[in-house]
C-alpha cells in the first residue's frame, strides 16, 4: 500500500469535514503515532482478509487522528461486523510478529498479488526507479513503502469507527470501495479523550443544529451542494456581513459587485479556463457567445482596475466583494455547508505599488486578527513558499517571500514554512484557526500574484512617468460565508452570541391574560434593536422555557401579573441562571450593552463581577 496515491482522497475528507489534512504530516515525517496507526491499518486489514478471503484490497494510509483502509468485498459491510474485525486485530497484536520489510523485483510483486486487482494497478503506476517492497507480519503481506513498528505488539488501544464509501482513487468513474476508518493511540487514556472529543464534534455537528435550529437547509429539487438560507440562517449571515462590511470600509476599503456570468473570453485570458475548466460548469450559449457562471471574482475586479488609466497617487487600491462563485464538486464530497457548490466569498483584491507591499500585508493581518478575535478564534500561521511549477522570475518571488517573512517577523507572529506550498502566481500566508473544541480550520488566506497582471496588462502611471506593474494580492478573512457560518455554527455549539443570534429574546407569558403585555414588550424590545419574539402557543410557562433553551435564545423573559405591574420582565439566561426581575427598559439596555461590545458572554461585565445575593 502507498499513501502518496490516495492524496486527493484524503485531502478531500479532510475538506468535506472542514479541518485541515491530510494528517497534519509530510509525507517523509513519520511520528511514533503516525507509524503506529499505518502498522494498525495493515492488521485491520489481515482481519478483514481472515473474515473475507476472497476481498480485494486497495490502500490503508494514516490520516488524521486515525486510519483507514479500502476494501473490495462480497458483501456490504455494518457496524455489527465491527467485534469480529476487531477480535482478528487484537489476536495478531496479541502475537508480536515482526514487520519485516523485503525489496522485490515487480515482476515477483505482480505474481504475488496476481489476484489482487488494485495492488497490481498500484505496482503498475510506480515510477521505474522506485523500489517495489513488501511488508511481511505473520502470515500477511502488504504491498508498501513503510515504514512500520517493530512489531505488532506495539499498536496500541484502538477502536473501529465507521464504514463509507469511496472509489477508488477518488474517480467516481471507478469502482466503489468499503473503506473502514478506525482509530488508534499509544495509550487507553488518548483514545478515551479522542473518542469524548469526537462525541463533542457530534454534539456541535453544524448540520444537526441547522435543522434543529431552523437555520438552513438543502434539496435535491433545487440542487445537491447548494444551501437555502431559512430566516433565522439569513440573519446569522446578516450580522456577520454587516459586521465584515462595517469593518472593511473602516480600514480604507471600498466594495464592489461584479456579476455572476462572465463572458467565456474573459476566463479564457485569465487562464481559469487553461486550467480550471474541471472546476466550472458547462457554458451557457448566448447570441453566439459562451457564458460561464464565474468560479472566481478576480477577473472582474481587474477589469474594473482596467477601466482607467491609474497612477502611483491612486494606489493603494483595496476592493473589497462579497461575491457570489459557482465551482463543481463531486458529489461524494459534499458536506452540510462546509463543502458547497455555490457559495459566497469574501473576496478582496488590493492592487499596490512594490514598495507598499509590505504595509498592505500589515493591514491585511491587523484586520484578520481584530475579525479572529471577535468570534473568539485563535489561529496559527503558515508561510508558503515557491512550487515547482510557478510563472515569474525568482527576483520577484524571493522578493515577494522575503516581504511576507519580513511582516511577519517584525510582528513576532510565530509561522512554520510550507515549502513549495505556495500556488503557481506567488507566495502566500495560510491562517489555520482553532475552534473551541481545538479543531484546526482553513482560516485566512494572503496570496501576491505576479501571473493576473502580466495577463491582463494590467499599469499604473509611476512618479517617473513611466507604466510599472501593480502588485495584486488576494485575500480571503472569512473564507465563503457557508463554511465561515457551519464553523461558526459548531464553534458555537449553535449557542451564538448575543450580537449574532438571530432571535435574541423571547417573551413567555405565563397565562393567556399576559398576552397583550406580552407582545407590548416584543414591541418595546424591537424599537430597542433587540431581535425578540413572543411564544404565545398553549404550553405550559416550563414548556416555554425549555424551548427557548433548546433553540439557544440567549434571553427569556417571563412576564406575568407582578411583571406587568411593575413593567418588568423576569429574565432567565439560555445558561439556567435567573436574573429575577427589572425593568423592560433596564434589561434592554442590558442586552444592546452586550450586543454592541459583541461580547461571547450574556451579561455587562459589571453584572457578572457583583457578588450574589
Amino acid at each position: 500500500m502507498r499513501e502518496q496515491d490516495d492524496d486527493l482522497g484524503k485531502q478531500l475528507e479532510a475538506d468535506a469535514a472542514g479541518i485541515v489534512g491530510p494528517d497534519r504530516h509530510d509525507d517523509d515525517i513519520w511520528t511514533p503515532l503516525r507509524k503506529m496507526r499505518h502498522s494498525a491499518a495493515h492488521v485491520m486489514a489481515e482481519a478483514v482478509l481472515g473474515i473475507f478471503p476472497d476481498a480485494k484490497l486497495a490502500i490503508g494510509p494514516p490520516i488524521a487522528e486515525g486510519f483507514y483502509y479500502d476494501f473490495d468485498l462480497p458483501r456490504s459491510l455494518t457496524p455489527d461486523d465491527f467485534a469480529a474485525i476487531e477480535a482478528g486485530m487484537r489476536e495478531r497484536i496479541a502475537a508480536k510478529s515482526p514487520f519485516t520489510k523485503r525489496i522485490v523485483s515487480r515482476d515477483e510483486a505482480r505474481g504475488f498479488f496476481h489476484d489482487q486487482p488494485y495492488k497490481l494497478e498500484l505496482i503498475d503506476d510506480l515510477p521505474p526507479h522506485e523500489q517495489v517492497s513488501f511488508y511481511i507480519d505473520g502470515p500477511f503481506t502488504d504491498l508498501c513503502a513503510g515504514p512500520h513498528v517493530a512489531h505488532t505488539g506495539e499498536i496500541g488501544p484502538f477502536k473501529l469507527m465507521s464504514i463509507a464509501g469511496a472509489y477508488w482513487r477518488g474517480d467516481e468513474k471507478r469502482p466503489m470501495l468499503q473503506r473502514i476508518y478506525a482509530t488508534a493511540w499509544e495509550n487507553q487514556a488518548d483514545l478515551d479523550a479522542h473518542l469524548h472529543r469526537l462525541a463533542e464534534a457530534e454534539r456541535r455537528d453544524h448540520r444537526r443544529l441547522g435543522r434543529e435550529l431552523d437555520l438552513f437547509s438543502t434539496s435535491e429539487e433545487i440542487g445537491s451542494g447548494l444551501i437555502l438560507w431559512h430566516p433565522k440562517g439569513a440573519m446569522v449571515r446578516k450580522q456577520v456581513e454587516d459586521f465584515w462590511k462595517d469593518t472593511h470600509y473602516a480600514r480604507g476599503y471600498d466594495l464592489v459587485m461584479t456579476p455572476h456570468i462572465h463572458n467565456g473570453a474573459i476566463f479564457e485570458r485569465s487562464g481559469h479556463l487553461q486550467s480550471y475548466k474541471e472546476n466550472m460548469y458547462s457554458p451557457m450559449d448566448i447570441d453566439g457567445v459562451d457564458y460561464y457562471i464565474k468560479p472566481m471574482n478576480c477577473p472582474a475586479a481587474i477589469t474594473i482596475y482596467n477601466n482607467r488609466t491609474r497612477s502611483y497617487r491612486d494606489l493603494p487600491l483595496r476592493w473589497g466583494e462579497l461575491g457570489t462563485v459557482y465551482r463543481y464538486e463531486r458529489s461524494g464530497v459534499l458536506h452540510g455547508m462546509l463543502r458547497v457548490r455555490g457559495f459566497t466569498q469574501d473576496d478582496s483584491h488590493i492592487f499596490c505599488t512594490p514598495e507598499q507591499l509590505e504595509d498592505e500585508i500589515n493591514g491585511v493581518l491587523d484586520l484578520m486578527d481584530y475579525m479572529m478575535q471577535t468570534f473568539d478564534y485563535t489561529y496559527s500561521a503558515y508561510l508558503s513558499t515557491r512550487p515547482e511549477k510557478y510563472v515569474g522570475t525568482d527576483e520577484v518571488w524571493e522578493r515577494a517571500t522575503e516581504t511576507l517573512r519580513t511582516v511577519l517577523e517584525k510582528r513576532d507572529m510565530a509561522y512554520e514554512v510550507d515549502e513549495g506550498g505556495g500556488v503557481f502566481y506567488g507566495p502566500k500566508i495560510d491562517i489555520k484557526i482553532f475552534d473551541a473544541i481545538g479543531r484546526e480550520w482553513q482560516g485566512p488566506t494572503i496570496q501576491c500574484d505576479f501571473n493576473l497582471p502580466e495577463r491582463f496588462d494590467m499599469w499604473y502611471i509611476g512618479s517617473d512617468g513611466e507604466r510599472h506593474r501593480p502588485v495584486m494580492i488576494h485575500r480571503t478573512v472569512l473564507g465563503s460565508m457557508e463554511r465561515f457560518i457551519g464553523g461558526l455554527i459548531e464553534h458555537y455549539a449553535g449557542a451564538f452570541p448575543v450580537w449574532l443570534a438571530p432571535v435574541q429574546a423571547v417573551v413567555i407569558p405565563i397565562a393567556d391574560r399576559h398576552h397583550d403585555y406580552a407582545r407590548g414588550v416584543v414591541a418595546q424590545l424591537k424599537a430597542a434593536g433587540i431581535r425578540a419574539e413572543a411564544n404565545l402557543n398553549d404550553t405550559r410557562m416550563q414548556a416555554k422555557i425549555r424551548e427557548g433553551q433548546v433553540q439557544k435564545v440567549p434571553y427569556m423573559l417571563v412576564v406575568g401579573d407582578r411583571d406587568i405591574e411593575a413593567a418588568a420582565v423576569s429574565v432567565r439566561l439560555r445558561s439556567g441562571e435567573d436574573l429575577k426581575s427589572m425593568p423592560v427598559d433596564r434589561f434592554a439596555a442590558l442586552a444592546a450593552e452586550v450586543r454592541d461590545r459583541r461580547s461571547m458572554e450574556l451579561l455587562p461585565e459589571a453584572m457578572r463581577l457583583q457578588p450574589a445575593d
